[in-house]
């Protein structure tokens, strides 16, 4: 079956070439995206990925278009997802982007945009095998305010998911310019320590996750209290338990940390309680 991907508003044969020599976002990752998820034939959290989608672009662009609003988008979203036979579980893609690059004065309107979708063949569940994590050293994330969004320059991530390749790891934690936990190459983090449940506050550099949020606005779990802290490496080691979170995979259970071990006693409820909720 032929795929198709979205350009600027248009459907092209997937493997078609699109973008220019001199397009900014190829030359400078100059550009945003988001990586949202359909399950049952609905985009889960779907008005925080627009509202960080946007916010982004309002830090960043200095004309953004207009005429990009969401109903655009998700209408677009809805008929590539139709024209794809993606309509159950999927992953889908939108990228905002400069088009012009030639020199310092380019056009900086962001009106380039490509949406793609991918078939996912299963549900949403609990991993039974868990995660093993690692550091990664190579690169920290400053703590600003652009941390935060899904930028198209995320060579740091990048490198840290070869880092976990690499090493037959899972995933590895992203740490910031103050040594401290930030995230991992695709994740928040969570841990539990007693009755307590902690994420790094966005000023710790931290991307500004959708599934994030939602635990942090909607978990409720008797006897538990879920709040943002600064955490170290040390923190980690002595954790009870360890959970990530992204749009794609709401809630995965890690395992092992170098020589520690996390067991999986509350996880399964919260994952539960995830679920039913998004």
């Amino acid at each position: 079956m032929n795929e198709f991907f979205i350009f600027n508003g248009q459907f092209f044969s997937k493997g078609k070439p699109v973008i220019s020599a001199g397009s900014a976002g190829l030359r400078y990752g100059d550009g945003l995206f988001e990586t949202m998820r359909l399950h049952k034939g609905r985009i889960l959290n779907v008005d925080f990925h627009f509202e960080r989608l946007f916010g982004g672009r309002a830090l960043l662009f200095s004309k953004p278009s207009k005429s990009l609003d969401q109903l655009f988008l998700k209408n677009l979203i809805a008929e590539l997802l139709k024209r794809n036979n993606h309509q159950g579980e999927a992953r889908i893609r939108l990228m905002l982007f400069n088009g012009a690059g030639e020199n310092i004065d380019f056009k900086n309107d962001y009106s380039n945009f490509i949406i793609e979708t991918w078939h996912l063949p299963c549900g949403i569940a609990l991993n039974e095998r868990g995660l093993e994590i690692d550091i990664f050293l190579g690169v920290t994330k400053a703590c600003d305010q652009f941390a935060n969004l899904k930028s198209n320059n995320f060579l740091p991530y990048l490198l840290a998911g070869r880092f976990a390749k690499d090493h037959q790891l899972s995933d590895a934690v992203v740490l910031n310019s103050f040594g401290r936990i930030s995230d991992t190459s695709v994740a928040n983090i969570f841990m539990l320590k007693g009755k307590s449940i902690f994420t790094p506050p966005l000023q710790e550099g931290c991307v500004a996750g959708t599934m994030r949020r939602w635990v942090l606005e909607n978990l409720l779990l008797p006897d538990l209290v879920i709040s943002e802290k600064e955490l170290t490496i040390d923190d980690l080691l002595f954790a009870d338990e360890v959970f990530l979170t992204n749009a794609i995979h709401p809630v995965r259970w890690v395992k092992r940390f170098r020589e520690k071990e996390f067991t999986c006693n509350l996880i399964p409820e919260i994952f539960k309680q995830v679920k039913e909720g998004i």
